[in-house]
């Protein structure tokens, strides 16, 4: 399946990656199991009954996610994750369950994260004082939405960087 969203980051970098749910009113978190994880064997965070459930957590994310608690109750289970590496780079997936005495059917969406490397800001300024390279880079929004030409874009200017 297409992911549905992709997000950009620069290593070091703390990403936000989205996923929300449509049910509507409050949502009961004792009630709520959220994973993360790449792949099916890869378990980026896991949100049980209430509470962070970490101790299966793959050991390249100890420390760097979390979840935006006082938000969840209204559908919000995006995920950030803080220190980007260029390993980080995959396809994570959000799967949301609601347990208990009316479960609802899973929910689960996809987000491509890539990461680049830092740009190259050592370098010192043109003798004519015209910089070509524009300032604003993909870190200034949160996350992209797939649109392919701006995707091109980005990979001709990161390869361009190169």
């Amino acid at each position: 399946g297409q992911a549905d969203t992709t997000c950009h980051a620069f290593v070091g970098d703390t990403v936000i990656l989205p996923c929300t749910t449509t049910s509507p009113g409050e949502l009961i978190l004792s009630n709520s199991i959220l994973y993360w994880q790449i792949g099916h064997s890869v378990l980026v965070h896991f949100f049980d009954k209430g509470h962070d459930s970490l101790d299966l957590q793959d050991k390249r994310y100890d420390g760097r996610t979390s979840l935006f608690l006082d938000q969840m109750k209204h559908g919000n289970f995006s995920l950030k994750l803080s220190n980007v590496q260029l390993l980080d780079t995959d396809v994570y997936t959000c799967i949301y369950k609601q347990t208990g005495d009316h479960p609802k059917q899973t929910q689960k969406s996809k987000i491509n994260l890539i990461v680049s490397a830092p740009p190259n800001i050592e370098e010192p300024p043109s003798p004519s004082g015209h910089s070509q390279i524009s300032s604003r880079s993909p870190a200034d929004a949160p996350c992209l939405a797939m649109l392919p030409l701006a995707f091109h874009l980005l990979v001709t200017l990161g390869v361009w960087h190169l």
